[in-house]
């Protein structure tokens, strides 16, 4: 049977979500196709169940600090009454009807099941096709990795999906992988009172990071009592009621294990060869406007343009105006921000100093210590962090910067405008920056560039 639409949407995440509902209010026919939950990872299993649960674990951190400046502050540490309360605020984000009845209310027809392509334009599913005027928007989305560790399979190990139902905490956890999933909620359960060990087979946690970035949080996690261990070859991983880790000739035993080694892309049957693409291709490459082939935009993780919420929706909008026919700037990713909400937080924008070394410009970069700032002073306890700037000296303005700070996330929003406007470094020194704040720290990596 087949069924003539306008446009049919694979994978109803953010991205695809996106672009369902507003190519359909525009008044077009919208069939969305989605096998699992409509939203995708993020309100579920990703960017806010997790920030709320280390909202939860900061909040104690910080009335212990309270307590070790002198406050009279009773920390209780209870996982379970914590982890209660965040089950109870997040009751709405455990099913997708809200998401589901946006959609329909937009006129977005949702068929649930494995959407695969059948040529441009085409869509199967459960037998029936789905054939698009316009075409097919593209948004299969990603999968926890695991790696393929000897033992581990058939293991109860978990991955974020499983953390987010907890209501308890073991007494002891193994985090393999130290990106940002793997350190935002290894600090979260060493915060709730779990004996934490994360492994890391590079020579750093936080590797997309700037080196000093990486740096900060390590010496965090130290003085917090997680055990960091990296370069880790990790051999092989035993069960029998506890999990035993053996790293690098020792083993590391825990109640559970997190695997939080990165994402894999959902592209292994969805029918790329049969619009003349790779299967096997690990990314679909998209163009400026974010077609793929034929009749076929792709937005979201499946694009290798990086895996956040808010790079999905901006693709998503490009596709929009794309089908729509309106005018719009095309994809720019130079001032592409990224944050992991460690304590301090860790944001950045751009290029790092090598990429940018790389990429053959000639750099000179700025550098200045949180804790030195005023603002620093004032919040004593947990100030620790840096702001780096790197900046093109023949251009005279910045192609990346980093904060790793309290709040740095609201903090590298200055840095994004500058790189993404290419403000120059000069304007920026000319600049009001508000006292006292940490954002006013920017001021004094900016001076520490020189004669830029």
């Amino acid at each position: 049977m087949e069924e003539q639409v306008d446009v049919v949407v694979v994978g109803l995440g953010p991205g695809g979500e996106y672009a369902a509902q507003k190519i359909a209010e525009a008044g077009l026919s919208v069939v969305g196709v989605e096998r699992a939950l409509v939203g995708g990872e993020c309100p579920f299993y990703g960017c806010i169940p997790s920030k709320m649960i280390i909202r939860a674990a900061d909040t104690l951190a910080e009335a212990r600090r309270a307590q070790t400046l002198g406050g009279a502050v009773d920390v209780h540490p209870d996982w379970g009454l914590v982890a209660t309360r965040i089950d109870k605020q997040a009751t709405n984000h455990w099913d997708d009807a809200s998401h589901t009845t946006r959609l329909e209310e937009a006129g977005v027809r949702i068929v649930r099941g494995h959407g695969r392509l059948d040529g441009p334009g085409r869509v199967v599913v459960d037998g029936t096709t789905y054939v698009a005027a316009r075409g097919v928007v593209l948004n299969a989305g990603t999968e926890p990795a695991v790696p393929p560790i000897e033992g581990l399979e058939g293991t109860p190990y978990w991955t974020n999906r499983e953390v987010m139902r907890l209501t308890t905490a073991p007494e002891s956890l193994v985090v393999v992988g130290g990106g940002p999933i793997g350190a935002e909620l290894a600090q979260a359960f060493a915060r709730f009172g779990v004996r934490v060990t994360l492994l890391e087979v590079a020579d750093r946690i936080l590797g997309p990071a700037e080196p000093e970035a990486s740096a900060v949080i390590a010496d965090v996690f130290e003085r917090e009592g997680i055990g960091v261990v990296t370069g880790a070859r990790i051999e092989r991983v035993r069960h029998d009621g506890r999990f035993h880790v053996d790293v690098d000739g020792r083993t590391v035993e825990a109640d559970q294990l997190l695997v939080a080694t990165g994402r894999r892309t959902n592209l292994r049957d969805v029918g790329l060869e049969t619009v003349g693409l790779d299967p096997a291709a690990r990314h679909v490459e998209v163009d400026e406007r974010m077609r793929a082939a034929d009749r076929l935009w792709a937005v979201g993780d499946i694009t290798g343009k990086g895996e956040f919420t808010h790079v999905s929706m901006y693709q998503g909008a490009i596709v929009v105006r794309d089908v729509l026919g309106q005018d719009g700037p095309p994809a720019d990713y130079r001032a592409l921000s990224w944050v992991t909400f460690t304590d301090p937080e860790v944001a950045a924008v751009g290029m790092t100093e090598r990429q940018a070394r790389d990429a053959g410009l000639r750099v000179v970069t700025g550098y200045a210590d949180v804790a030195q700032s005023t603002r620093g002073w004032i919040h004593q306890a947990g100030n620790e962090g840096i702001v780096k700037v790197v900046a093109d000296v023949d251009r005279g303005v910045l192609v990346g910067a980093s904060v790793v700070a309290p709040y740095g996330g609201e903090v590298i929003g200055l840095l994004a405008t500058a790189v993404h406007a290419e403000v120059p470094v000069a304007t920026l020194r000319s600049m009001h920056f508000a006292y006292p704040t940490f954002h006013r720290t920017i001021e004094s990596a900016l001076a520490d560039l020189g004669d830029v």
